[in-house]
């Protein structure tokens, strides 16, 4: 990989003139509100204060869906992502995705003008060239040279009006919508069991038993917001559920899982076979061994006996008649599940469009081709060959973020607006939907999708507010006006919400018999941190630890340690994968209890274009290796040693204590927490003496049962707290720069191997040892028990680092936010920066600190009205993020408070309690089923 920070005098003049105009753009009057009229999300003053943050609802999407999110902007600059508790899919909390679209709206890298070839060009241009490639052909729907357009999921209410417009203007026109992380096999299921395309909404906040198959619903995605609150409440209730994973590697909702069956992707009907059996469908004996018939047994038992409370669902990896199957079992059980009328109006699969695109291509039946926001040359397969093809049209034209690789291969390469700088529209997974209002004047000459739309169908509107408005006028009914302002405000959009249907799934007729067993099957699953590669070029992302191996700036090869053992393969080496004749490398991860025979890698890395110098060689890219696209599964792998090298980067392996995770991670099971007894307060001697407490006692309690590992929380604290980025050669160092991490466990315990997630920021002791070895007394306690860094003090000496035994301090080793380190992206992130926090410099040590800006800043309210600060009326940048409302702050002082209640939980417990620091941060135990138990 090419080096990525402290460039030095070897910048080209190309990178240092898109860093000037990237700095000279967020340095104009472009930093202000747009000229349209936005609503705030709350009730404001007259006029802006200035430097006060203003709060206005708009939406998000991710592989086309829409999440509802409240942006935070201070001076018309936006600098935070929070959740809308309005919005059913978001319910207040953010996830990683959304909480660093902040950082690519200031991202230098975006495209910024349009380009014809290698030249720039104006949008004038680019409309003159478009009529003259389309205004000779005929608009008969029988002509042989068609408009072909390439888009992801569409379910915008405005993008499906401008497509219907641009069909209208030809009549030829083929839209080819694909997304890489798709529903194809759901979909196909579906219409399997009702005869028609239907989409299933389960109700996990009613479901007390779960059974998922190869399915990772608590794994990042559109809907992993919604369902993880659902989870986490019944989690909290008085009936806890139980939650069955049976997968081929470890994912986010196996690792939350009571029980939990390493499986071959091969076998997961025989356990749905299992499982059928119980409720009355013979499919045939399950081929099973006998634990894992044990398993398929006691799961299809809990199910039977939770009826109406009780659901099952398969992975997008699984085949359709899996999926079929599934639905009829949730039929038999009366699960609380809706099933919906998709969303999506066109009823292809994914995969066969893309496909269909590459075949059009080669035989000449695309005469222009316009590709909005997609990148097919790096999603497809290398078989398709889609560089070539996209190369070979007599016309294109590519709409994106980024030059990407499909733009690179584009006659023209548009510049696409933001979405926090954009007017639109979207709707949910299950059919809410919310406006898009901008937050920020566009920084570049770019254009939105609808506008681009507009453009080439020559709509008498153009403009996105205008195309807006136009859409939803109808629906409004009488006072528009009041009826837009009141959307715009409460971000979503009333009864808007697909009502459910009424439908009984098929009584399926058999199951596919499990395949040969191969000597390895490769399953591909989207990255956590980029996803399917469109957030590749976001340094946050980059630099967020994976959630099971902590891995960063990277993807690895993770194998069963007994396929490692017989490949001679040991944890971080270099691995080859040779799969269908091509061979791909990545450094190895062993990972305990992941399925014999099944390698696991993430997608979404190994860009290759070099216009994205962010991106540009960062890990390996295994989407390429399918004959099909979007294959899941590919059987017949081999791995072997490599000769080459390539590094393993993980910010856990440094804080890692070998032998001493039962002192740190603490489990409980059901049993144990109905006898144990209410923690009291210890209050053993010490030489230092405890801090009085002042009108406040901020404290901070995480549940570590209901954490998921998603993450948010990280990337909350960084954009919150302008914690800088600092690159692959810097965390190759242990340098990780995080004020907030969240580390990962795994250990036997009750007969099954238990993992779990604790998030560790700084625990602010009452006795904390970090301040008497700082000889300059910058880090104090101030009169709320706070232990907080007075930055103009620190000269660097690093003791309190040495002496803190939860390392959780973090020192600047280069002026990380300052450029010089990771320059690239130093001149915009000013412009994202938090007014409210000050940007440390080189050679100080910094950490969590409560987010005391938000504790001066409720202070301050509160003592404007002679009050104490209420309950809720502090919220820190983690907890705001987290969807499973696993993190609680409040006031020790006072008895009623949320984290006072919780420390006197049965489950409560300290950090290294034998130390005797008295940390105000806490934890409560996770908690589990033991095999005897169940």
């Amino acid at each position: 990989m090419p080096p990525l920070t402290r460039r030095g005098p070897g910048l080209d003049r190309r990178l240092l003139l898109k860093l000037a105009a990237a700095a000279a753009a967020v340095s104009t009057t472009r930093c202000s509100p747009p000229d349209d009229e936005i609503i705030p999300y709350v009730d404001m003053p007259e006029g802006m204060v200035a430097g006060e943050p203003m709060r206005f609802a708009t939406t998000l999407s991710l592989s086309g869906y829409g999440r509802g999110f409240i942006a935070i902007a201070v001076d018309g600059r936006p600098i935070k992502i929070e959740g809308n508790p309005r919005h059913p899919y978001s319910l207040g909390a953010t996830d990683v995705f959304a909480e660093a679209e902040i950082l690519s709206l200031y991202d230098p890298g975006r495209s910024s003008v349009v380009h014809h070839g290698e030249q720039i060009a104006t949008w004038e241009d680019f409309a003159a060239g478009w009529e003259q490639a389309v205004g000779a052909r005929p608009d008969d729907a029988a002509s042989d040279a068609a408009v072909g357009l390439v888009t992801g999921r569409v379910v915008s209410p405005t993008t499906l009006g401008r497509i219907e417009a641009l069909r209208r203007r030809f009549p030829a026109l083929r839209q080819y919508r694909y997304e890489p992380v798709n529903d194809d096999m759901a979909r196909a299921g579906a219409k399997l069991a009702f005869g028609r395309l239907v989409a299933a909404a389960p109700r996990w906040d009613e479901a007390d038993v779960v059974l998922t198959l190869d399915a990772d619903p608590l794994g990042h995605g559109p809907e992993q917001l919604h369902i993880a609150r659902g989870f986490a409440a019944r989690r909290g209730a008085e009936h806890r559920q139980q939650l069955h994973a049976v997968e081929p590697a470890w994912t986010l909702t196996g690792a939350a899982a009571d029980f939990r069956l390493p499986l071959a992707p091969r076998q997961m009907g025989e356990v749905a076979r299992a499982v059928a059996r119980r409720l009355g469908l013979d499919l045939g004996d399950p081929v099973l061994s006998d634990p894992q018939r044990a398993f398929a047994e006691r799961a299809a038992e809990a199910l039977a006996t939770a009826q109406g409370r009780a659901l099952a669902m398969a992975g997008d990896g699984q085949p359709p008649e899996l999926h079929a199957l599934c639905h009829w079992i949730n039929g038999r059980l009366h699960a609380p599940v809706d099933y919906l009328p998709p969303v999506d109006p066109v009823e292809a699969g994914h995969a066969d469009e893309l496909q269909a695109l590459a075949e059009d291509l080669r035989a000449g039946r695309v005469a222009a081709l316009v590709i909005v926001d997609a990148n097919p040359v790096y999603d497809a397969p290398d078989a398709l060959r889609m560089a070539e093809a996209v190369a070979a049209a007599p016309f294109s034209a590519h709409l994106g973020l980024y030059p990407d690789e499909t733009a690179q291969h584009c006659q023209w390469r548009l510049p696409l607006s933001h979405p926090l700088e954009s007017w639109g529209d979207a709707r949910a997974a299950d059919g809410t939907a919310s406006l898009v209002q901008p937050l920020i004047r566009r920084l570049y000459d770019t254009r939105t999708c609808d506008e681009f739309l507009a453009l080439l169908a020559l709509s008498a509107v153009r403009d996105a507010y205008g195309l807006t408005r136009e859409t939803w006028a109808s629906w409004a009914g009488g006072d528009f006006a009041t009826w837009w302002r009141t959307a715009l405000h409460d971000g979503v959009i009333a009864d808007s919400r697909a009502a459910p249907l009424a439908l009984s799934p098929a009584r399926p007729t058999g199951l596919p018999p499990p395949d040969a067993p191969h000597a390895l099957t490769v399953v591909l699953s989207p990255d956590p941190g980029v996803w399917d590669g469109r957030f590749a070029a976001n340094p946050w992302l980059q630099e967020c630890p994976h959630p099971l191996t902590k891995q960063v700036w990277g993807n690895a090869v993770r194998l069963a340690p007994g396929d490692a053992a017989r490949a001679g393969i040991a944890d971080e080496d270099t691995v080859d994968l040779v799969v269908n004749g091509a061979t791909l490398s990545g450094p190895a991860v062993v990972t305990e209890a992941q399925a014999d025979g099944v390698v696991a890698v993430g997608w979404g890395q190994g860009r290759f274009s070099p216009a994205m110098p962010i991106a540009h060689g960062v890990g390996t890219r295994f989407v390429g290796l399918g004959a099909r696209p979007f294959s899941r599964l590919l059987a017949g792998a081999e791995i072997k040693k490599s000769d080459r090298s390539i590094p393993f980067r993980s910010t856990q392996s440094h804080t890692r204590l070998s032998g001493r995770s039962e002192a740190l991670f603490q489990l409980a099971t059901l049993a144990e927490l109905a006898t144990s007894r209410p923690e009291r307060e210890p209050a053993p001697p010490s030489m230092l003496g405890i801090p009085p407490r002042g009108d406040y006692a901020w404290a901070m309690v995480i549940d570590t049962d209901a954490c998921i590992g998603c993450n948010a929380c990280v990337v909350a604290c960084q954009a919150e707290n302008n914690v800088p980025i600092v690159g692959p050669e810097e965390i190759s160092q242990g340098r990780d720069m995080h004020w907030l991490r969240v580390d990962v466990y795994a250990r036997p315990q009750g007969g099954a191997m238990r993992t779990g997630f604790q998030p560790v920021p700084c625990m602010h002791c009452e006795l904390a040892p970090c301040e008497p070895v700082c000889p300059v007394e910058a880090s104090v306690h101030d009169h709320e028990g706070l232990n907080v860094q007075v930055y103009n003090r620190c000269i660097g000496t690093r003791f309190c680092e040495a002496n803190c035994p939860y390392k959780v301090r973090r020192f600047n080793w280069f002026a990380y936010a300052d450029g010089q380190a990771y320059g690239d992206f130093a001149p915009a992130l000013k412009a994202q920066h938090n007014p409210d926090v000050s940007a440390r410099g080189r050679g100080v040590m910094e950490k969590c600190n409560y987010c005391l800006q938000r504790i001066s800043r409720a202070r301050r309210a509160a003592e404007k009205e002679d009050r104490q600060v209420a309950e809720g009326e502090m919220v820190t940048a983690c907890q705001a993020a987290c969807p499973t409302r696993a993190i609680h702050f409040g006031d020790l002082n006072s008895e009623t408070s949320d984290v006072s209640r919780l420390r006197r939980a049965p489950r409560h417990y300290r950090l290294l309690e034998e130390l005797n620091t008295r940390p105000r941060t806490t934890y409560l135990k996770r908690l589990y089923v033991s095999d005897a138990a169940s």
